[in-house]
């Protein structure tokens, strides 16, 4: 992942901040802190987050495309401007049956 956060006072669109690339995941950080991270994502067709869990909520918004979210083993299907929230300590994960790009806001509470 990139270490370095997005320009301060810059105006950006998170869709054309980030490109895809052929059989992979591309990642960059948006804001970094202890108390939480937004990270911009782009996944190729095919690939995906295996499932897992973490301590604290996280949002995901689409910004470019559609994905398959899975919580807690249920399927969740979000498109352009949908969002969803994963709840902390639930098993999730998710998938690019097509090409897609996320916003990933991650809270540490």
């Amino acid at each position: 992942m990139d270490k370095k956060e997005f320009k301060k006072s810059n105006i950006f669109c998170f869709e054309k901040s980030i490109n895809y690339s052929e059989n992979a995941i591309v990642s960059k950080t948006v804001i970094k802190r202890e108390t939480g991270n937004v990270s911009l994502f782009a996944f190729d067709k095919g690939e995906g987050l295996s499932e897992h869990t973490a301590p604290f909520d996280a949002l995901i918004q689409i910004v470019d495309g559609k994905a398959e979210v899975l919580i807690n083993k249920e399927s969740y299907f979000l498109e352009t401007m949908d969002s969803i929230i994963m709840p902390a300590n639930i098993p999730h994960a998710v998938k690019a049956n097509e090409r897609f790009k996320m916003i990933l806001t991650m809270i540490k509470g």
